[in-house]
């Protein structure tokens, strides 16, 4: 079995509930769910040096099998308790839908998804100060945002394909997505937009991978891949959708990385269309102190984080402080 198998199959999802969460705004929800997951029994008291993993935009907790190569057997991370959390506004945790509380959910911002976790781990565990904390795109927002705010609490950061903030066309799809739903008559009728939150899925699938992937489909395969899309997507809760995005779109870190003091791996992919880069992680490694950069080629585009395992033995030397 590989890694990802052990993880996926012997590690079920767990729950916990917050007994009162509140936000930068000041508003509160009450036993507010947790969806993670652990590669040690939930039970364990054991949780030190224990390293957190953060899902991108469309993930939970499961998608720690993004790096099921570095948490398996053999793998940089093998000997670490990894845990893993479904964000504040994902399905499985607090939510507009996992509340049923639907638009009187509270807004959020970044910050509030990192106090989320935060607080779960103090709860739950009793954990105040983590190994390390890797987080994949939108996750990354979030890791980021938690190095600054908190410099103290992590000994080491692994942003993956990510920003340290939200512009250009990252920008423009989550605007465009926001305004095909919220103006949608099905919406406006208090129904599920499944037509609009189907076409906002097709939007992000057309960005995810390189150019060269799509050119090498034949018409008739991407057609069939954008219908799939389209056809999950239009499951997905509309205020879910809204209210991620919205935070999404606040994101800026720009005059805080300085404050950065966890030591530092950040990596890129040279197709990634979300985050290109010379716009995002490059300069983000300059604006870090001390920041390692790790670019690589990938026909995945963004999802070629999917291929960090190949770079083992360098994570396993960048944790081990060599």
């Amino acid at each position: 079995m590989s890694g990802e198998d052990v993880f996926m199959d012997e590690v079920q999802p767990s729950y916990f509930k917050i007994r009162e969460f509140q936000f930068d705004s000041g508003e509160k929800i009450r036993d507010a769910p947790v969806e993670y997951r652990t590669t040690v029994k939930p039970s364990s008291e054991d949780m030190d040096n224990a390293v957190i993993y953060i899902h991108g935009w469309s993930g939970d907790c499961s998608s720690v099998r993004r790096i099921a190569a570095l948490t398996g057997p053999g793998g940089a991370l093998e000997d670490f308790p990894i845990i893993s959390i479904s964000s504040l506004g994902s399905p499985g945790s607090a939510s507009p839908s996992t509340t049923s509380m639907g638009k009187d959910f509270p807004e959020y911002t970044i910050l509030d998804m990192v106090n989320f976790q935060r607080q779960f781990l103090n709860e739950r565990f009793g954990i105040r100060r983590v190994k390390g904390v890797i987080g994949t795109s939108m996750g990354g927002f979030q890791a980021l945002q938690w190095a600054v705010e908190y410099p103290d609490e992590m000994e080491f950061l692994m942003p993956l394909v990510t920003s340290w903030r939200v512009r250009g066309i990252n920008y423009a799809l989550f605007s465009y997505m926001n305004h095909l739903i919220e103006e949608d008559p099905e919406l406006r009728a208090s129904r599920r937009p499944e037509r609009a939150l189907s076409l906002a899925s097709m939007l992000m699938y057309l960005h995810g991978l390189s150019r060269e992937y799509y050119h090498g489909l034949d018409n008739a395969e991407l057609e069939s891949s954008m219908m799939d899309m389209g056809s999950e997507g239009s499951l997905m809760d509309p205020y879910d959708v809204i209210w991620r995005n919205r935070a999404a779109m606040k994101h800026d870190l720009s005059g805080k990385l300085e404050r950065i003091r966890a030591r530092t791996l950040i990596f890129g992919v040279n197709q990634d269309r979300y985050f290109p880069p010379e716009l995002d992680v490059i300069p983000m490694a300059q604006l870090i102190p001390g920041a390692e950069l790790v670019l690589f080629d990938s026909e995945c585009g963004h999802l070629g984080v999917n291929e960090i395992g190949k770079y083992n033995e360098l994570v396993a030397s960048f944790i081990g402080g060599d």
